[in-house]
């Protein structure tokens, strides 16, 4: 037999589907729903109530006291001004003297002056969310996205970290730090003083957030086999999400504001701690680090569980070499398919942060377009699973990128009357981005080896996160042409649709174990 006996045909004995893949399949699942509720929180946390100066309580008759914020006129809508008055120590004198706004005083004539008492922030939606608490308006007003792009960047390093962190300490123990990472930084937000240090909090929480979806993951496909590992990369995982992301407007619309929220949040990972008693460690991990007794004792154990009887020796003699990220750019094949699977993970990460987080725009009820946005994932992760189920990775890549980036381009020739219209449009195009997301997770984790598989994965989905810290910016680019968001992800999923043209096919073939491996398959 030889030295490199494949892991699945050893644990062939095991069946796909017993109590022992069920526990773990769902257990995974579940650990993925906080992320779903996680990353898109800020769509709510981060809202911008509308506002105007707050009026300190002095001798004002209602006339003047209606008519201190001044009146302009927005995309044809008249709207109180959300940044000045008119002078208040000028209109208390006009005031006193019993002139009246408009007969006795032309209101364009007078002065106007910045919020120097602050604001008063509409509670029609809100009871307070992280902008009317810290004030992220007018002159902070850039805080605003920028506090999403904050916590992108911790998933960012977090993505960074954490593959090359769960190849060396495994994958369950990175799995349940990073959970609580998760949990508990949500909880400390509450008590942030400021602005500066709930970002700061913000960030530490984005770190976790990936880094426990991406084991989750890799645990799950190392762990199943056959079609159950189809399954649960493409379902499993993505249903978690998809029903977190479903229940976050739920929970936001009962908890009006956002220290609520945040708690609400923090909550499921303190529910989820017993589950480390169920999930095993990786066996495939503790192979390639030679801690073969640990992963046949797991074997064993998932033998009794699903009631069949293992074989007397499980594992021969396992022996990996250890490869670094500089792997991915040694030879002219593998860099290749790493700078072209990297450029499709940006493009599908910025379109689908981009959209994900332009929900609260899109209709006048944040609630509703947020859960039509996050049931659109459903039919899309369904249809990506049935893509990977029966058809080849490349064509279906290609296909959803193209339909994503021409339902965008489309967005613009809607006329003005038909929003519903540009909205169908707009979810077509975060429905083909985000089938993409899961085709593209599992046909790179096919792709490359077992010994280089979570740092490729690690490595690609940095780059994507680069695309989402710059996702909350892409629609603010609308106000120099309403429809330049649209344009530019629709140009970039054409690109990487063209791209994809050229990589490997990895459908119905074993997943690759070594380097040597991988390059037989792209000749």
């Amino acid at each position: 037999m030889n030295t490199m006996q494949d892991y699945d045909d050893a644990t062939a004995f095991l069946g796909h589907w017993g109590p022992f893949q069920q526990s773990v399949f769902f257990l995974l699942g579940a650990s993925i729903l906080p992320n779903g509720f996680g990353a898109f929180s800020l769509v709510f946390l981060t809202d911008m109530p509308s506002h105007h100066c707050l009026v300190p309580e002095v001798n004002l008759t209602q006339e003047w006291n209606e008519a201190i914020i001044p009146i302009k006129v927005v995309n044809g809508k008249q709207e109180l001004s959300s940044c000045s008055r008119y002078r208040l120590d000028v209109v208390r004198n006009l005031s006193a003297q019993g002139y009246i706004p408009g007969r006795d005083v032309n209101l364009t004539d007078l002065e106007q002056e910045d919020c120097v008492d602050g604001w008063s922030y509409s509670k029609d939606i809100y009871r307070s969310t992280i902008v009317s608490e810290f004030d992220l308006v007018c002159g902070e007003q850039w805080k605003q996205p920028f506090t999403s792009t904050i916590y992108f960047l911790g998933v960012l390093a977090g993505s960074f970290i954490s593959g090359q962190v769960s190849d060396r300490f495994g994958r369950k123990p990175v799995l349940f730090a990073t959970l609580a990472i998760q949990t508990i930084f949500s909880f400390v937000g509450i008590f942030a003083p400021s602005w500066t240090v709930l970002s700061i909090i913000l960030f530490i929480s984005g770190l976790g957030q990936i880094s426990n979806y991406v084991s989750a993951f890799v645990l799950g496909t190392e762990i199943l086999a056959g079609n159950v590992r189809v399954l649960f990369s493409s379902l499993g995982v993505c249903m978690g999400f998809a029903l977190g992301y479903m229940m976050l407007p739920l929970f936001a619309y009962f908890l009006r504001d956002w220290k609520s929220l945040l708690l609400a949040l923090s909550v499921p990972g303190v529910i989820y701690l017993p589950a480390w008693w169920f999930i095993p460690e990786s066996p495939r991990w503790l192979l390639t680090q030679g801690r073969v007794e640990e992963a046949e004792a797991i074997v064993r154990h998932a033998a009794k569980k699903n009631k069949v009887e293992a074989p007397q020796v499980l594992f021969e003699d396992y022996n990996y070499e250890h490869y670094n990220v500089f792997y991915l750019l040694r030879t002219t094949n593998i860099r290749n398919t790493t700078v072209t699977l990297c450029l499709v993970w940006f493009t599908v990460s910025i379109g689908y942060f981009g959209l994900s987080l332009n929900t609260s725009r899109l209709h006048a009820n944040p609630y509703l377009s947020c859960f039509i946005a996050a049931a659109v994932e459903v039919p899309s992760y369904i249809s990506s699973w049935l893509a990977l189920r029966y058809l080849p990775r490349r064509l279906s890549v290609i296909c959803v990128l193209l339909l994503g980036g021409v339902s965008l381009y489309f967005v613009q020739l809607v006329p003005q009357g038909l929003s519903y219209l540009s909205i169908a449009l707009e979810m077509l195009g975060k429905y083909g981005l985000t089938a993409c997301t899961s085709l593209i997770f599992v046909y790179t984790a096919e792709l490359y080896p077992t010994v280089l598989r979570n740092t490729a994965t690690g490595v690609c989905a940095t780059l994507s996160r680069v695309g989402s810290c710059i996702a909350p910016f892409v629609f603010e680019l609308s106000v120099y042409f309403k429809y330049l968001p649209y344009i530019m992800l629709g140009t970039l999923a054409i690109v990487s649709a063209f791209a994809t043209f050229f990589l490997p096919e990895s459908f119905g073939r074993p997943l690759p174990q070594t380097i040597e491996q991988m390059h037989k398959k792209e000749r």
